[in-house]
Parts: C-alpha cells; structure tokens; sequence
C-alpha cells in the first residue's frame, strides 16, 4: 500500500467505502474510494495490496484485490498531506484519466480519490477530492472537490449567511438556476447527560431529515420532511426493558460457549440457595401440592406478578409469562444459581430420578422439544430410557432447556403484539439445526426484540411502523451474520416524533446548492456539526462540545464547506 512517487516522504493509498469518512460521504455515499495519506507507523494486514503506480491502477485491477484494504494504525491515526502535495495526486489523478494525454485510448475509469490536508492553505483546505465524469464506459471529464473546515463557535453571527453560500455557487458555476435541499440529523436516543456528566452508550438512534425549500442556517426540519430513522442498538442497555432477558441470554450463551470451547466463565448467582436445594425444594413442592395442577397454573401468574411488583422494578417482568411449565421453571432456578458443571448434573440427577420413581408427573408444554422434556413424556407411560449425566451431556441438556424457554418467551412477545407470524418465524424457531445455530438465531431474535421494544418504548412508535420494523429485522437476520454495529433503517413521518426534536439541537445540519444535471451536476455546501468531521487535523477551539440532548442554550458548532468543480477533456 505504501508508495514514494519520488516524494520525499512515504505516502499510502487506501480503498474503502466512502461512508466510513464523514465529510467525504457527503458526496461519494457509499461507494468504494481510493484515500490517499501520508503513512506511518502501522501494522500492514496481510492481506493489503500493493501499489506501485496510481495511473496502472484500474477498476478491473481493484476488483481483484480486497474489496477493503485494511491498514492497523498506531494511535497517531489517519495523517494529512500538504496542500501543495496533495494538489500533485490530483493532478496525476486528472491526467491518468485524460484519453488526450495517452498514446493508447485505453484508460479505465478509476475510483474517485480522495487526499487528506493539513489545512496549510488560507482556505482551511482538509480534503482533496476527484472522480471521473463518463458517458458511456468514456471518461469525459473530472469533477474536483475541496472541503474546508472551522474550529468551532457558538457565534451563529459568524456562520456562512444561506445568501453567501448561494452567491459562491453562482461566482464558481454561473448557473440559470439553482436548487437548495437542507439535511439535518437528532439525536433521539443514545448517550444521555446526568450532572454535566455524559453516560455513553452503545446504542444510538438519530434520524436524519431532507427537505427543500430551505429558507435559513440552522432551522428546523418542516413537518413536509422526508425522515429516516438510523437505528443501532446494543444488547444489554440496563435502560431496556429487556435487560432482565438479556441476563437470561447471557447465561445462555455461557453455556453454549463452554460446549465449544470446553472453557466456562461461569456467571455469578442471583440466588444465595444452592441449585440442589432449590431443585429439591421445587421438587418437594410439586410431591406435597393436593391441588390439580389446573389450579397451580392459575395461581402461577398471581405468584409472578406479585414479585415482580414488589421485589424487582416494572420492566424486569417485560416478558414474564404466567404459563412456565415445569422444564421452564427448572431452567429459570437453575440459570439464577449454578455455577459448575457438577451442579447441573446433581440438579438434572434428581429431577430424573423423581420421574423414574413417580414422585411427580409434571405438565409440559405440548411443543417442549428438549432431551428432559422426552423423558418426561416417557415417565407419563412408566417407560424413561437411561440417561448417561456425564460428559458435557447435562449442559446440552440445560441448554436445550434454556432454547426451549426462551423462544416461547420471544414468540408470546411477538405473536402477542401482532408483529409477525409463525411461518415468518420458522427459521429462528427450528430444532432441526444443531445446538449452537440455534443459539445464534435465538441471539438474533432477542437483537430483534431488543430493537422493537426501545423503538416502542422510548419512541412510541406506532404499530405499522415495529410491524415494518419487525419485517426489515426478520429479513435481515435470515441471510446476515449477527452484528450490533448493523444500522436499521426506517421511514417515518416527522409528525411522530416532532416531540422529540423540535425542542433540540442538531448534531449535523446541512444546506446544499446544486445546479446542472445528471453526471454534470455542481454542488456546493455547508455542514455544521456538534462534531468535526474531519479526524485528521486538530481544531482550535474555545467551545466544547455541549449539544448531547440539547444541554446548552448555544451550543458550538464545527463548519465544513464543500466546493465541486467540473473540468471537462478536449
């Protein structure tokens, strides 16, 4: 990746997409670019490619490479060049793309590049950019950009007027006519500010707002907006109502994780009784009750809703059902205390042996599917095989156990708010794949949950927009590996959560002023943000960053302009 061009400094080119780059994403979205910069120190990923001439180097030559270059970087992070340098790669760019210039009219569109500044220019110059204009598979011409960047002020006098912005565009492109868009991106959900204090979180949800007809700097999204809400949540928020499963999950994954690796971190107890006791205490119960278990299941709900009232708060019962069979009870007094494979086996050892002897006929669900739910069913006919607890077959057993219970959980749940349906719930629901797919796809279904639930119960989304929701996820979780960091995208009306941010600061807000069409379109913009976003320069600045959830009455804000020229070939 590293090339010298003769420079007296190395420098480094690399391909990714150009939504990973806030300022650059503004014109490029999500397709692939090269970055040029100036190297350091770094640990180079194998699989990284090597560059040794900028004008060789096509789209069909990209392709066989990686599809993103990788490049481990000391903390120093991503370094600029000079202006004066990175005016060179655009040149060399411009003129690697200019058929005129070539004795063989064979060139092949390159991806846009763009260079990273110093801002050693009057103009604050932090990125360079250029991509071809082609009609057909023919490169025609260049578009050049720059973008120039502002430490931050809460002086709003100071800011580019919309007049100014629309007068530079016209001195630099001489238009007929000129469209404005306005952008603009809340923060709904997140990182949240107790006693000046900011609690990050690893959840997010913004929703990013476009409109035209923008009248001033900084106004608000009208309710005629397009809006998109850009969802990303992390499981285990101890704000979610689906905290307390999280936790069941989490003792769950353990499990599974012990199957795998042989290794177990077990988990500390939540209850102070050991798991023999507590099984025998349960079991006792089951032998001494008189009543039918009609009544015991009737009396359950009442038992669960009177704790979760008066020993744990409101939402840790989100999912609590009053119809946990036996098998579901055990795993909810095993998961709360076992800590060693030993426990799971003596615990497992006695419910087996009460079944062997009839000292109890326990009811289970119809659907139950786990290994002890057979042998329970077998006990009803005097008929239980051998079991064999040894080994790592009481932990499958626990686990089957857990899976059982906890995707009745998560279809009560979704079935019960008319989110989805059976059939749309048969691959996360299958027994027919081994143990650890199913606990992957069940870990998918609680990602799902864990998404609708904040949706609804922090934003008060209506039903059609979590039955949208739930679909995209459904969908989405089929044929994608698990991931957090995925961002869910939704459309909504403004209207429905104007409440949210009508009264807030942005933390992105743009205006654009394009004219021309198609691949001969000019654009020119402004960008302030509660942010820079430019990570490759240090910006002097009196004014911290005070906008999370609207805290300050004049809240600072870094400025990014961005200029498009259009350079056409003879």
């Amino acid at each position: 990746m590293l090339i010298s061009f003769g420079l007296q400094e190395e420098v480094q080119i690399v391909k990714m997409n150009g939504d990973g780059i806030p300022a650059v994403n503004m014109y490029c979205g999500n397709q692939t670019v090269f970055v040029c910069e100036k190297a350091v120190s770094k640990i180079s990923d194998p699989g990284d490619e090597q560059m040794t001439e900028a004008s060789n180097l096509s789209d069909g030559d990209a392709d066989d490479a990686n599809d993103s270059a990788h490049v481990l970087q000391t903390e120093m992070g991503p370094q600029p060049l000079s202006v004066m340098k990175a005016r060179q790669f655009l040149s060399w760019y411009t003129l690697s793309q200019n058929a005129s210039m070539s004795a063989e009219d064979t060139n092949l569109p390159l991806y846009p590049l763009w260079v990273r500044c110093d801002m050693s220019d009057p103009a604050g110059t932090t990125w360079f950019g250029a991509e071809t204009v082609c009609v057909g598979t023919k490169v025609t011409g260049v578009k050049l950009y720059s973008i120039t960047s502002k430490g931050s002020t809460a002086d709003k006098q100071s800011l580019t007027t919309l007049e100014e912005l629309k007068q530079e565009h016209k001195k630099r492109h001489h238009p007929s006519s000129v469209g404005i868009k306005g952008s603009a991106r809340f923060s709904l959900f997140g990182s949240t500010v107790v006693e000046n204090t900011t609690i990050e979180s690893q959840s997010s949800v913004t929703v990013d707002f476009k409109w035209s007809h923008v009248e001033s700097i900084l106004e608000t999204p009208p309710l005629s907006s397009t809006a998109t809400l850009n969802i990303k949540i992390a499981s285990g928020d101890m704000r979610s109502p689906m905290f307390e499963m999280y936790r069941e999950l989490e003792f769950l994954l353990t499990l599974a994780d012990g199957l795998r690796t042989g290794e177990t971190e077990w988990m500390e107890p939540l209850e102070s009784t050991s798991p023999v006791n507590l099984t025998k205490a349960y079991l006792e119960e089951l032998q001494n009750t008189a009543k039918t278990l009609q009544d015991q299941a009737a009396r359950t709900p009442e038992t669960s809703k009177l704790k979760s009232e008066t020993e744990t708060p409101i939402f840790n019962s989100f999912l609590e059902r009053g119809d946990l069979d036996f098998v579901e009870q055990l795993w909810v007094r095993m998961r709360k205390s076992v800590t060693s494979y030993q426990d799971i086996g003596d615990c497992l050892k006695l419910v087996i042996d009460a079944l062997r002897y009839g000292d109890i006929k326990p009811w289970i669900h119809r659907d139950s599917s786990s290994s002890l739910s057979k042998l329970i069913l077998q006990s009803y006919h005097q008929q239980i095989e051998h079991v064999s607890l040894t080994g790592f077959t009481p932990v499958n057993m626990l686990l089957e156990m857990g899976l059982d219970k906890m995707r009745k959980d998560y279809i009560n749940y979704l079935i019960g708010e008319e989110l989805t349906t059976l059939n749309h719930l048969c691959f996360y629901l299958s027994t027919e794949v081994d143990l650890q797919e199913q606990v992957i796809r069940l870990r998918k279904l609680h990602h799902l949950l864990e998404i609708i639930v904040t949706c609804s119960t922090f934003l008060g989304l209506p039903y059609d927009r979590l039955f949208l929701l739930t679909q995209l996820c459904l969908q989405h979780y089929r044929t994608s590996p698990y991931d957090e960091e995925h961002e869910f995208k939704l459309q909504i009306k403004p209207a429905l959560i104007s409440h949210f941010y009508q009264k807030e600061h942005p933390i992105l807000w743009g205006v654009e002023v394009s004219s021309g069409h198609g691949p001969r379109e000019v654009r020119t913009s402004l960008h302030l943000s509660d942010r820079p976003l430019v990570d490759h320069v240090i910006f002097e600045t009196d004014y911290p960053n005070e906008t999370v959830n609207g805290d300050s009455e004049d809240p600072a804000f870094f400025s990014t302009m961005a200029y498009c020229s259009l350079v056409n070939f003879a």
